[in-house]
């Protein structure tokens, strides 16, 4: 005998499915599913919530997908972010109020989780250059020029894997793609000692390092828009993207007192481990069920997503065909977007490169006392970055405009930089811990940056927020390619801080605001229709 039931009202559907007493006990629960937000084809797109009796076999247990009642069930939907997460957590672990407390995590915290670990990882192996670029210089005779190239070259890796990144995230998901890139980074950092003495050896290495960290802001990008809902994505992508100034404090810490005691080749030893073991612990987790979530499906203001996977190179070629670039070019949101990232990452990756230089030459600080300030900065972008984004969730919770609050927050995160470096530029005889106190704070504030530019990507259009990204992030890659060597040979040109570092800083910061608050928009927009 079996019995089912299919209730339903405004909001929630409930199904029971009994057998006879030869069988399970099944019940299904499917929670939230707004019925304004369908498919224009009907297709019901929902969660399926299974708890079973302890006397089920595994071979019995429900599978995720089923047909039932007539509707196709090819969608999953965000659970709603006050849910219950009991039976879900169930469903994950294959237990029921069993195992570690991890393994309870509803599915978006594991993922938020596991993804700004990698991005702490990232920023590590990002600054470890930075610190023992000095003691290589010394070693090898290089000038400043050259120190800048070296620098430099991570970033044409970076530029070039940023829209690859974007695409193949859509293709594949973010989580194969991240995994891929901590991989091919971390072997690429751990081979740097062996090939320092070869220039174009040592070049090549850091271009590989630049194409593993190139693709991670695309594949993060992809499983935030397509798992967090509106009303948590700041916080989201504040906790995931703020793991890169952790990372940035972690390694300005670990770095001088490894170089000074093991030599500059021990942090590239150890931080090239930390990534493979990253990887090798993904590799665990995902074995274990507690998968990165690739496959999680999200509603964002009416916008149903399809995860897509390609078996084939016509049809990967056919889904680069899809992709609506006509439209991203002809949406002056989009160039708002694309010249804010450049501006933003202008400051962010010549400040990140020089920083220990300037701190160890204008101030006259050794190694550890050099790297030791530079945390601040960082440091101090791990609280602000929290608090920016509790406040622009709050703001939008609470009915303000979503472009808004993003407006206000990349103004925040461009002018108080822009401010605190013409004071530290200008020769106001200000003593040198004074002058880091002032760059410390604006460079804290720059971190709003997280609850406005990177936010925009996944409000226009979450279906397509990893290859916008990528499409921003390329261009914003241009200034540590151009950027961070051009401030190497304007300093050994003009041996002045103010004109080769803080100058064009100050310049794209305060242009980037005007354009910003002129054509950015957060509003959804059906790039595929306007294609």
């Amino acid at each position: 005998m079996i019995k089912s039931t299919l209730r339903a009202d405004d909001s929630r559907f409930l199904f029971s499915h009994r057998t006879n007493s030869y069988g399970p006990v099944i019940k299904t629960s499917l929670r939230r599913i707004r019925l304004h937000q369908l498919p224009s084809r009907h297709q019901l797109g929902y969660r399926i919530l299974c708890s079973t009796k302890h006397n089920v076999k595994e071979s019995k247990r429900v599978p995720k997908v089923k047909v039932l009642s007539g509707f196709r069930v090819d969608q999953v939907e965000q659970k709603d972010p006050v849910s219950d997460s009991e039976n879900e957590s169930s469903l994950e672990t294959g237990s029921i109020g069993n195992g570690p407390y991890w393994k309870n995590l509803p599915q978006r915290y594991k993922l938020t989780g596991t993804t700004a670990l990698a991005f702490v990882i990232c920023n590590m192996d990002k600054v470890n250059l930075s610190v023992a670029i000095i003691p290589m210089s010394h070693q090898y005779g290089w000038n400043s020029s050259v120190a800048g190239l070296v620098q430099s070259s991570f970033f044409w890796g970076y530029a070039l894997s940023q829209l690859p990144g974007g695409w193949l995230a859509k293709i594949f998901g973010g989580r194969k793609v991240l995994q891929i890139g901590v991989l091919g980074w971390s072997v690429a950092t751990a081979l740097v000692p062996f090939l320092a003495g070869y220039m174009p050896g040592l070049i090549l290495l850091r271009v590989l390092v630049g194409i593993g960290e190139g693709v991670s802001p695309s594949a993060a990008t992809d499983l935030i828009a397509r798992s967090i809902p509106l009303e948590e994505r700041s916080r989201a992508v504040a906790f995931v993207f703020g793991g890169l100034s952790v990372g940035s404090v972690m390694g300005l810490l670990l770095a001088p007192p490894l170089i000074q005691n093991f030599g500059w080749e021990s942090v590239f030893y150890l931080f090239g481990l930390l990534g493979i073991a990253w990887f090798l612990g993904s590799q665990y987790l995902e074995g274990g069920g507690a998968q990165l979530g690739d496959d999680s499906i999200s509603l964002s203001k009416g916008f149903l997503v399809k995860q897509t996977r390609s078996n084939s190179l016509k049809e990967l070629n056919d889904s680069l065909k899809d992709v609506p670039w006509k439209a991203f070019f002809q949406n002056q949101a989009v160039w708002a977007m694309i010249y804010a990232h450049f501006c933003g990452s202008w400051g962010h990756f010549t400040c990140l490169s020089w920083f220990p230089t300037y701190f160890s030459e204008k101030l006259n600080l050794n190694l550890t006392e050099a790297a030791w300030v530079s945390i601040l900065p960082p440091l101090a972008s791990i609280f602000v970055t929290n608090i920016a984004a509790l406040l622009a969730d709050k703001l939008i919770s609470r009915g303000v405009e979503t472009t808004t609050v993003r407006k206000i927050c990349q103004s925040i995160a461009f002018l108080s930089p822009a401010i605190c470096m013409i004071l530290s530029s200008v020769d106001l005889g200000l003593p040198p811990w004074e002058v880091v106190g002032i760059l410390t704070v604006g460079l804290a504030l720059s971190s709003f940056a997280f609850s406005g530019l990177f936010c925009t990507h996944q409000d226009m259009s979450p279906e397509y927020a990893s290859i916008l990204l990528g499409i921003t992030n390329t261009v914003g890659a241009i200034p540590g390619i151009v950027g961070v060597a051009l401030t190497g040979y304007v300093l050994d040109s003009t041996h002045s801080w103010t004109m080769s570092l803080f100058a064009p800083i100050i310049f794209f910061y305060l242009t980037g605001t005007v354009v910003w608050l002129m054509f950015a928009s957060s509003e959804p927009q059906s790039f595929s229709e306007q294609n």
